[in-house]
């Protein structure tokens, strides 16, 4: 009994469990009134502060995420789609564009889920949320996001809306959601967050979220830096154990302890880098090369989507060649 109640309290604490009163306009087909109006507004704007202060961006490869701070020690909740693996080095920015680092945990490839710790020291502002799915259709909600990317000027993108679809991997909501609001907080008008922002809809009512309770199903996997499924929402690293996949062929000398190039596939990754026959290689990844099978140990610790640092010699020049273990073009 003593346990169960230490566990009930640590929830508590956490803000995981228990929630206000329910809002009697969540209860109407529609407002009846300009105070009814005027209500929705006030319980938007008692929970805006905090809300933003707690969003951030996440900067990718390739355009911008949201995500949301959930713990004073910096765990933010995002979606899959833009934490885009596991143990990938991120940056984050809050509102007032103060950059953080942060690196992602694990995540679930099938519902779109993924969690993300920031790496500096905190306390970090955050939301209280609710792995409960006590919501029900037709509430109020509001969400949050870094539409179009992060802008300092304008700060974080409010929307308001209602719930159209429930489902217990997928919350359907009519606030309308655009590119970069992706892993974005959905928050019912309690200020409490109940979803992450997963799909934009084509259509208004038809922006989807990954409800809390689907992230409460493989929270300890995800803390733990596992990657759950085979996707669609993200894709597992592919080991590149192979030298070929690099598109060249070494040979090593074992008297004189050199790793030498001896062909370079035309248009292969090894040539796109600059590598040519005849050059010896020195260094991999800052390991200096003494062993025959160094460059293929170092492939194996590599995923595609990774890099792979070789300092060459030749005809008394050097350099750095950077492959970038994606698939040839």
């Amino acid at each position: 009994m003593n346990r169960l109640f230490g566990i009930l309290i640590a929830a508590l604490l956490s803000g995981s469990i228990g929630a206000s009163a329910r809002p009697y306009f969540n209860d109407q087909k529609a407002p009846q009134s300009l105070d009814d109006l005027r209500n929705i507004q006030n319980a938007v704007q008692q929970n805006l502060e905090a809300a933003r202060a707690a969003t951030v961006c996440v900067k990718l490869k390739n355009g911008t995420g949201t995500g949301v701070i959930i713990s004073p020690e910096g765990l933010v909740l995002t979606a899959a789609h833009v934490s885009t693996g596991v143990g990938v080095n991120l940056t984050l920015i809050a509102e007032d564009g103060t950059e953080m680092k942060a690196k992602s945990l694990g995540l679930n490839s099938e519902n779109d889920a993924a969690m993300v710790q920031i790496t500096g020291k905190g306390p970090f502002p955050y939301v209280k949320y609710n792995t409960q799915s006590d919501y029900q259709l037709g509430d109020w909600v509001f969400a949050l996001g870094h539409s179009g990317g992060f802008d300092e000027e304008r700060g974080v993108v409010t929307r308001v809306g209602r719930l159209t679809k429930l489902s217990p991997d997928t919350i359907q909501s009519g606030c309308l959601l655009i590119g970069g609001d992706s892993g974005g907080p959905l928050f019912d008008m309690d200020g409490t967050l109940i979803g992450i922002h997963s799909r934009v809809g084509k259509i208004k009512d038809d922006s989807r979220h990954v409800p809390l309770e689907a992230f409460a199903r493989s929270w300890e996997k995800m803390q733990a830096g596992e990657f759950i499924g085979q996707g669609p929402f993200a894709q597992p690293k592919m080991p590149v154990s192979s030298i070929d996949f690099l598109g060249m062929m070494t040979e090593f000398d074992e008297q004189e302890k050199k790793l030498m190039i001896r062909e370079v596939e035309v248009e292969g990754l090894a040539e796109q880098a600059g590598l040519k026959p005849g050059m010896q290689i020195i260094e991999v990844n800052g390991k200096v090369v003494e062993e025959s099978d160094l460059l293929m140990e170092m492939m194996k610790e590599k995923s595609r989507g990774e890099k792979l640092s070789i300092k060459w010699k030749h005809e008394g020049e050097s350099g750095e060649a950077v492959i970038a273990l994606e698939e040839k073009e």
